[in-house]
Formats: C-alpha cells, sequence, structure tokens
C-alpha cells in the first residue's frame, strides 16, 4: 500500500505541474509578443520535461509495484495513464517541440504562435492522461 500510495503523490505532483503549465504558464507565456513567447517556452519546457517525465516515470513504476507486491492489480490502472506520458510526449509532442527548438529567435512569425498554441493543447493532453490516473490510483487506495 505504501508504494500505491508514494505512487499517488508523484502522479498528484505531476498533474498539479501539468495543469499549472495548462492554466497559468502558458497562457501568460502567450501575453508576450512571438519572439519573446518563444525564447520563455525553450528553457521552460526543457526544465518541466525533466521533472514532469522522472514523475512519470516513477509514478508508473510506483503503480506497478504496488500491483505486484498487493496481488491488486487496479494499481496498474494508474500507472498505465502515468506511463501513457511518454509514448504520448515522444510521438505526440516531440515533432512539435522539435520545430519550436530549431525556431531561429530572428525568424519568430504569426505561426510561431500557432505552434504555441497548438501545443499548450497537446500538452492539455498529459494534464488529462495525468488527472485520470490520480483518480484511478485514488479509487485504489480508498477501496
Amino acid at each position: 500500500m505504501l508504494l500505491g500510495l508514494i505512487a499517488l503523490t508523484l502522479a498528484a505532483t505531476f498533474f498539479g505541474a501539468a495543469l499549472y503549465i495548462n492554466v497559468a504558464e502558458h497562457p501568460a507565456r502567450m501575453l508576450l509578443d512571438d519572439r519573446n513567447a518563444l525564447a520563455q517556452w525553450s528553457p521552460s519546457y526543457a526544465r518541466a520535461f525533466n521533472l514532469q517525465g522522472g514523475l512519470a516515470v516513477l509514478s508508473g513504476l510506483a503503480g506497478l509495484a504496488s500491483a505486484w507486491f498487493t496481488g491488486n492489480w487496479h494499481w496498474a490502472g494508474g500507472a498505465v495513464l502515468m506511463i501513457a506520458n511518454w509514448p504520448y510526449t515522444l510521438f505526440g509532442i516531440l515533432p512539435l517541440n522539435n520545430r519550436l527548438n530549431a525556431i531561429d529567435l530572428d525568424n519568430v512569425g504569426p505561426e510561431t504562435r500557432a505552434m504555441l498554441e497548438r501545443w499548450n493543447r497537446l500538452h492539455g493532453v498529459r494534464t488529462i492522461l495525468s488527472g485520470m490516473a490520480v483518480i484511478a490510483y485514488l479509487w485504489v487506495a480508498l477501496a
């Protein structure tokens, strides 16, 4: 059960960070002009990637370990949702990240803003996945 609570805590931390990015950080970033919005996005994303990537893996592994050690495979549901952030990021968001990172700050234009707006929508899927994982972990913990 302790591993399950660790999985829940890590998932909730991921969810809180992801939600903050979607509802506070990125909308504030988008109040900047296109050049500065991109200039702020790039280092912010790099830092968040390390934090959230680790949280997703650790939460998923803790959830799977909890399922294994308790024999309650419902913990695996939250784990799968957390681990799903990795392939979604690699295949769904990384191509856009690479395009954004390749833009020279002297060549920023309206298409850059559109790409940043699309990025926030794509990032919202990670927020939803982690929120669903929190609900799944809570459901098992409280059952």
